[in-house]
């Protein structure tokens, strides 16, 4: 993986937190000058630029939806006062968040969305293996996403993370990325982990029962950026060429112990559910 993919999807993890340039340089494996250029080359995007405009978009979605305390959402997008948030707010958008709150829509021309990864076919897919997985109860934080909104899930991988380890009724510390509930426009994604019983959860709570099912699994030590494009590959390049149907149920990343959610390195599984 590039620096450049590294920090974009460092930045997409961790946008809402207290980042800066020597963070995202390190993740990259580079100097500030080079991810500085390179970054800016390969995207039209300043780094902090890019941040504050992520975080911007996200306040404006939120006020378009009708969120009441403007203040609380400036503080969420990292402004320390409801005067600078409203100045940067019309700086990128030419209006109020008042204005946008009471339209109800985010002006198109300076809403920026995530900056898409490579997603290219792997060539060096490890081989599979398959697993007869048990019954799995999934507890987590939940939303539903279409294709063009999937790039909010690090975002959710955000809001759970202070929660993982003390989940009512947490079994281990493997963490499961579910996709479920599928229909023809959207799905919905767990960001969880593995409980031994739901009564415990409050209602903040996603809750999933997998039965069990026949998976083929992949299993990488490669950067958590190069996701997408092993899922990609996985789904349309092995699968049509491997003899097995993917059988209509949840999918799920799997992440080990050693994965280590600040730099995106341990590595992961992917687990897809096969007709037996």
């Amino acid at each position: 993986m590039t620096p450049v993919q590294k920090a974009i999807w460092f930045i997409e993890s961790h946008y809402s937190s207290d980042i800066g340039l020597d963070e995202i340089a390190a993740i990259g494996g580079v100097s500030r000058f080079h991810m500085s250029r390179a970054f800016g080359a390969a995207t039209g995007h300043s780094i902090m630029g890019y941040i504050r405009a992520r975080r911007l978009t996200d306040a404006a979605l939120s006020l378009a939806k009708g969120a009441p305390d403007i203040l609380a959402v400036a503080l969420d997008a990292g402004y320390g006062s409801h005067e600078a948030f409203t100045r940067a707010f019309r700086d990128r958008f030419g209006q109020t968040p008042e204005d946008v709150r009471a339209n109800g829509t985010v002006p198109q021309p300076e809403y920026v969305e995530h900056l898409k990864m490579d997603e290219t076919f792997v060539e060096n897919l490890a081989p599979s293996r398959f697993v007869d997985g048990g019954a799995l109860l999934i507890a987590g934080f939940s939303e539903r996403y279409t294709s063009e909104t999937s790039h909010g899930i690090p975002a959710l991988w955000q809001r759970f993370g202070p929660h993982f380890g003390s989940v009512p009724g947490q079994k281990g510390m493997v963490g499961y990325g579910v996709c479920c509930n599928f229909d023809d426009d959207s799905f919905e994604y767990i960001a969880g982990v593995e409980v031994s019983d739901f009564s415990g959860l409050t209602s903040e709570y996603g809750r999933l029962r997998i039965a069990p099912q026949r998976y083929a699994v992949f299993a990488t030590t490669d950067h958590i950026s190069m996701i997408r494009r092993i899922t990609h590959t996985v789904w349309s390049k092995w699968l049509p060429s491997s003899g097995h149907q993917a059988a209509d149920g949840p999918n799920f990343e799997l992440y080990p112990e050693s994965f280590d959610p600040e730099t995106g390195h341990g590595g992961y599984e992917l687990w897809i559910p096969i007709k037996t």
